[in-house]
Formats: C-alpha cells, structure tokens, sequence
C-alpha cells in the first residue's frame, strides 16, 4: 500500500519501458557507484598502490545491493548528510578488504559524474534504437501508401494533392534529422575520469609521490575500464554541465518533431482520414460514447511540450556554474536528466504504437478530394480549352463565373461542389466534354509523389538504418502494446 499513499512519477510507474525505468532506479545508480570504485581500485592496483587481491575480489563480489544494504545506506546518509560517503561506507560492510581503500584519492563526483555520462550514453543508445525501429515503422506505411492521392494543406486550408506516403515522409525526414542528432550527442560523449576536487589532480599527485605520467595514465586507465574512449582533457569538480545542454538539446528537438507528426494525426482524425489505433473495447468519452478521441497523440503532444522545456533547466543550469562547482546543480539534474530519457522513451513508444495500427480512410479521402478537385482542376480545363483553339481569356471568365456559382452552392447553401456538373451542361466546354474524367483524374494532379517517396527510402532512410545497431533494434522489435 505504501505506493499508493506516496507520489510516484508517472513518467516511471504509468509510461516509461522498464529498461529506460531501470537506467535511473536507485539499484542502477550505486550499483554504477561501486563499479567505478572497483575500476580506480584495479587501475590503482596496477600502477602500483597497496590495493589487496582480497579487496578487489570482494569488491567484484557485492557490486549488487541487497534490500539490506539500501536500508544501511539510508541511513549512513541521514547521519552524514552525504549520499555519497554514505555508500562509501555500505560498500565497504560488505567489502571489508577494500574499506581502506574505496574513493581512494577521488572526490565525490568522480562517481557521480561518471556514472551521469555512463547514464547518458546508455540512454541515448535506448533512443536511438527506439527511434530507428518507428522510421522502419512509418517507412512501411510511407510505401505502402505511396501513391494514394490526398488533399495537401497550407495554412490548413486546401491545397494541390499530395499522397498519403508523401506526407507520411516529411515526417521521416524529420526523424532522420532527431536519429542523426541523437548518435552525434552520444558518440560524442566523454568521461569525466579521474580528476580530483577542483580538476587539478592533486590528490593522484599525491598518492603517486608525485608521479606525473602515473596520474595520467590513471586517468586513461579508469576511463578505459569504464568503456569510453576518451576523457575531457580538463574538468573542475564536475564535468562541463554544458554536456547536458548538448545531450538534451537533441532531445527537444525529437519534441518538437513529434508534437509536429501527433498534430498531424491530430486534425487528420477530425478530418476522419487517418486514424490511431482504437481497440474494440476503448472508451472515447465517459459522457460521449461515439467519440474516438486521439488520445495516444495527445498524450504524444503533451509529453513533448514537456521534453521540450526540460532543455531549458540544463541552459540555466549551465550558465549559472560558479567557478569550478557549485551545488545548485545538483537537485535539479536529478530531475532534469532523468525526466528527459523517460519522456524521450514514452513519445517514441507510444509514436510506434500508432503508427503500428494507423487507419487509412480511402473513401473519406477520395470524398474530400471531390468536394475540392474540380476548383484545383479549372487551370488544366482553361489549358484543354485553348489546345482545341479556344480563347484562354474567354475559357478563364467562364470557369471563373461558373466557379462562383459552385462556390456559393457550397458556402451559402451547404451543398456539394456541382462545377463540374455546371461544365457539362455549358455547351462552350463541348469541345474538351470527352476529356473531362482524364483532366480530374486525382493521380494527374500528384506530380511526383510517389517517385519522391521511393527515391527517400531508397537513398535516405535505407542508409540511415544500414548499421548494425539499428538492424538489430528493428530485427528484435516486437509490437508496442501499451498499457494505458
């Protein structure tokens, strides 16, 4: 019951995947801490410190926390007031070899930032793999209605046709854009490494009697054990918090992205073309029940403004970093960073599940195209005219005057668009009357359409998804089914 009297983050308990969920549990986060502590305690070992076989053995042995321990570590924390040497001391209960010789030289953050990074980086690789399956996911249905003719909108007014595939890969395009932004952020991330309180090193100096070349390769050494490739050459206490500024900032932009695609899906509901899935038993509205509300877009919009605004916490944060640290940071990042992966995760897994289960309306499309199509088509009728001799200045007042008359059936009366009924009847079109199902035929008026979708999954999408990493996401994915 005790869940039930106390807050718990929806993001984590109602949306989020359980691995995205488990990167930031409490279990992740010191399990990471003792990781670490075991990787200066074998580099130590190496460069010749008096670290124990036994210590490290046993560090190896406990990298998990029991129940117990957490309880232990909870409490060493509200009498120390520091998390940190709070969990110094629970390791080292159920390492006692290693207790002399746990954060050996090393301050605080150098846990706590590396493990951030290593969170991070590991968070990114969960949305990049998410991200490549729904391009994989929308590129299936941008080909499969590749050349299905519909009403193109500007200023959410009508248009010339585009084709449902056509829409389908502006919004691809856009992820391409959120995929490659997402790898440069992470590919890019480094390690804090082993630096000491301000930066300097002093206390690796120290313990190496002074040994310049040991410190480094201390450095190296830890941040070859923790699995990055390299470690930012100068840091205060902390890394750089502009690092979360440039791995957020991706993240917003995905926002941004996909309250664009869940907007779209949005009005395309209320225009009954397109739907997101609806299960037989969902209930739309508790007062409404015809209503089929579209709310996984919804809650794709919602999710989204917020993502979009956490990237302004790491801006602010950044700018306000007092020479080599200040605590100001702390609180906040503990949420912010967070926040940002388990919302990042839900807007993906939730944009797949529709596009796994989104519904075309043909004939709702075609109606529309009717009711608009015979205004767009006067300019080919006018050019059909003049080929049979006609004057193009007369055949432009009489489909302007007719087109007038149609429009007024529409707007005043409510009626459907008759312009083309009105064009038969004129004997002036006689010449052109024969011409005049090929003149609005929809698939004249799509232009390229369906050559540019397959040109872009061609030349775009398959390359972007023509890596390992990404054939394997795709490969193992399995329908998203959610849970609210």
């Amino acid at each position: 019951m005790d869940a039930y009297n106390t807050y718990q983050t929806p993001l984590a308990s109602r949306y989020a995947s359980k691995e995205m969920a488990h990167l930031f549990s409490s279990a992740k986060r010191f399990s990471t801490w003792r990781q670490l502590w075991l990787n200066l305690a074998i580099a130590e070992k190496e460069l010749g410190l008096p670290v124990s076989d036994d210590a490290i053995s046993q560090m190896k042995a406990n990298l998990e926390l029991t129940p117990e321990q957490f309880d232990i570590a909870a409490q060493e924390e509200k009498k120390r007031r520091h998390d940190v040497m709070a969990h110094v001391h629970t390791f080292g209960q159920v390492a006692p070899a290693a207790a002399g010789i746990i954060h050996l030289g090393a301050t605080s953050c150098y846990v706590t930032d590396n493990a951030d990074l290593i969170f991070l980086r590991t968070g990114l690789t969960y949305l990049i793999q998410s991200l490549s399956v729904l391009i994989s996911r929308l590129s299936a249905f941008a080909a499969q209605y590749r050349d299905l003719p519909t009403l193109g909108f500007t200023h959410f007014q009508p248009a010339q046709l585009t084709t449902v595939g056509k829409r389908a890969t502006l919004w691809i395009q856009e992820l391409l854009w959120d995929l490659r932004n997402l790898q440069r952020a992470r590919d890019d991330i480094g390690f804090r490494g082993v630096k000491g309180t301000t930066g300097t090193q002093a206390s690796f100096l120290a313990l190496f009697d002074g040994d310049h070349e040991k410190v480094a390769a201390l450095d190296k050494r830890v941040t070859e054990l923790s699995g990055f490739k390299y470690a930012y050459p100068v840091t205060s206490q902390t890394y750089s918090r502009k690092i979360d500024i440039d791995v957020l900032a991706p993240l917003a932009s995905l926002g941004a992205t996909a309250h664009k695609i869940a907007t779209d899906i949005r009005l395309l509901a209320n225009l009954k073309e397109i739907e997101e899935p609806f299960e037989s038993t969902q209930i739309g509205s508790s007062a409404m029940a015809y209503k089929r509300n579209p709310m996984r877009s919804e809650r794709v919009c919602s999710l989204s403004r917020h993502l979009m605004v956490l990237h302004q916490n790491a801006l602010m944060t950044s700018s306000v970093q007092w020479f080599e640290r200040t605590l100001d940071d702390s609180a906040n990042r503990r949420i912010t960073l967070p926040e940002a992966f388990l919302t990042g995760d839900i807007i993906l897994s939730t944009l797949q599940n529709i596009s796994e289960g989104l519904v075309v309306y043909p004939k709702v499309i075609a109606r529309r195209i009717s009711q608009e199509l015979p205004f767009m088509a006067t300019e080919n009728i006018i050019m059909a005219i003049v080929k049979q001799g006609g004057d193009r200045q007369e055949a432009h007042e009489k489909i302007r005057v007719l087109s007038h008359e149609a429009g007024h059936q529409v707007k005043q009366l409510g009626l459907e668009n008759d312009l083309i009924e009105r064009v038969k009847k004129d004997p002036y079109f006689d010449p052109i009357k024969d011409q005049l199902d090929q003149l609005l035929d929809p698939a004249s008026f799509i232009g390229r359409a369906p050559e540019q979708v397959d040109a872009f999954l061609r030349d775009w999408v398959n390359p972007a998804l023509d890596n390992a990493e990404s054939k394997e996401a795709v490969a193992k994915s399995v329908k998203v089914e959610l849970s609210v």
